[in-house]
């Protein structure tokens, strides 16, 4: 706090803004990219060119990392330093990944599907039997009496199977 006849202003405390951005928006230039994901540019330049990572460009051609590129080129360096992959190795499990990811959706897609027509299926099996309910008039001693189907006998004796 200023002394009381001091014309500095006091410090002010500081104002902090949060932004939130699309974690696949292009934000980062390659040197501050580098530097969260702890590589030298170069190196992301590398994986641009062997299409491990696929930055996005500004109109005059810069590009821009996104938060899911970082996190990749993180995932990336753990396979290659802790897990022992070469290059080759993480595009394939790369590769593998995706196909994963497109199967799984696949599948869900498939079993939403699957579900669907058993609803159907179940409604058209219940109007069949509404149907097969429907009360019959047969004959019966004293006149008419209305007797469902599945009670009523069969009129035609039946012969036995030699």
């Amino acid at each position: 706090m200023a002394a009381r006849g001091d014309s500095t202003p006091s410090p002010r405390p500081a104002q902090v803004t949060r932004v939130d951005v699309a974690s696949d928006r292009g934000v980062f230039m390659i040197s501050v990219a580098a530097e969260l994901a702890n590589m030298h540019p170069q190196t992301l330049r590398m994986y641009e060119a062997r299409g491990l990572i696929e930055p996005k460009r500004s109109p005059k051609g810069t590009r821009l990392y996104s938060q899911e590129d970082v996190d990749k080129l993180r995932r990336i360096q753990e396979m290659t330093a802790e897990l022992g992959l070469n290059l080759a190795g993480v595009e394939r499990v790369l590769r593998l990944e995706k196909e994963i990811a497109a199967m799984n959706a696949r599948i869900q897609e498939m079993e939403l599907e699957a579900l669907q027509a058993q609803v159907r299926l179940a409604q058209e099996l219940e109007e069949v039997r509404r149907s097969f309910r429907a009360e019959l008039a047969v004959p019966y001693r004293g006149g008419l009496e209305l007797v469902r189907a599945r009670d009523a006998r069969s009129p035609f004796k039946r012969v036995p199977k030699a």
